[in-house]
Order: structure tokens, then C-alpha cells, then sequence
């Protein structure tokens, strides 16, 4: 699939807080060399917790909606998931159920443990679930490994 044909969701925390922000937005700078950002907006470093849309005018159902609708178009799911978030689980969880490629990045480093319903669900014999433990220094080498095993 050409880079420009492909869709990635990617996924980080809002919410559950914004320490990473900026993590998210060099991470989705990687991902547009293998595709089209539906969810660019979780980079914005102005991006609040309590402004999950950059517009205070979105109702959470319209923001549960629309997140779905991108997550259906998505042809992998790319999620950062060193800060625990509700939402980020809560995608991953869809795009399980929609049976979609899932990355997940992880940063040992921050002295927080991984959910075992994470860790655990990395898939032992495909390449459809996936959990990468890493540092900042090796995004661009594991999305290009990720992206070359996936179509």
C-alpha cells in the first residue's frame, strides 16, 4: 500500500493527561511518511485534558463518534500507550474488535508498568497485535521495521 493510501490512527492520552504531548506529536511526524494522520490533533501540545477536541464546542458523544468513524476508516491503529488513559484502552479494544493492526509503544523508561491486558495481548504468531517497549531515539527505526511487515 503507498504511503499516501494508507490511514493511521494514532492514539495517546488527552484526558488521562498531557505530559506526552509533544512525545505524540514527533511520533505522528514519523507516522506521515507511511500515511495519512487521521488523529493529528493529539500532537498539539496546546491541546488540553479538558479540551480533547482543540474546540470546547464538541459534545462527548460527537467526540466518541467521530473517533469511531476515524478508527473504522484506519488501516492500523498506533497507540502510545506509556501514559494509562481509559480512551487510548478503549480504542485499542475497538480496533481489536474491527480486527485491525495495532502498534503499541511503550516506554519502560518512565518507571511505569504496562496493563497485562496489553502486554498480553501481542499477538504470538502474527504481526496484528504488537507491543514495542522503546526509547525516543528508536521511534523512526521501529514504525519503518512495523511499516515494512505491514501492507
Amino acid at each position: 500500500m503507498a504511503a499516501t493510501a494508507r490511514h493511521i490512527y494514532f492514539a495517546g492520552s488527552i484526558r488521562g493527561g498531557r505530559t506526552d504531548a509533544e512525545l505524540y506529536g514527533r511520533i505522528i511526524n514519523h507516522l506521515q511518511r507511511y500515511g495519512t494522520v487521521l488523529t493529528e490533533h493529539v500532537g498539539d501540545p496546546n491541546l488540553k485534558e479538558e479540551d480533547s477536541t482543540g474546540e470546547k464546542t464538541h459534545k462527548d458523544g460527537y467526540i466518541h463518534d467521530r473517533d469511531i468513524e476515524w478508527l473504522q476508516r484506519a488501516d492500523v491503529l498506533v497507540a502510545e500507550v506509556t501514559q494509562p488513559s481509559l480512551g487510548v484502552g478503549y480504542e485499542i479494544g475497538r480496533a481489536v474488535e474491527m480486527r485491525k493492526r495495532i502498534l503499541c509503544l511503550f516506554r519502560p523508561e518512565s518507571g511505569k508498568r504496562l496493563s497485562a491486558m496489553i502486554r498480553g495481548a501481542q499477538s504470538k504468531d502474527n504481526n496484528c497485535f504488537t507491543v514495542k517497549d522503546y526509547t525516543e531515539d528508536q521511534v523512526a527505526t521501529i514504525l519503518q521495521e512495523y511499516f515494512q511487515q505491514t501492507p
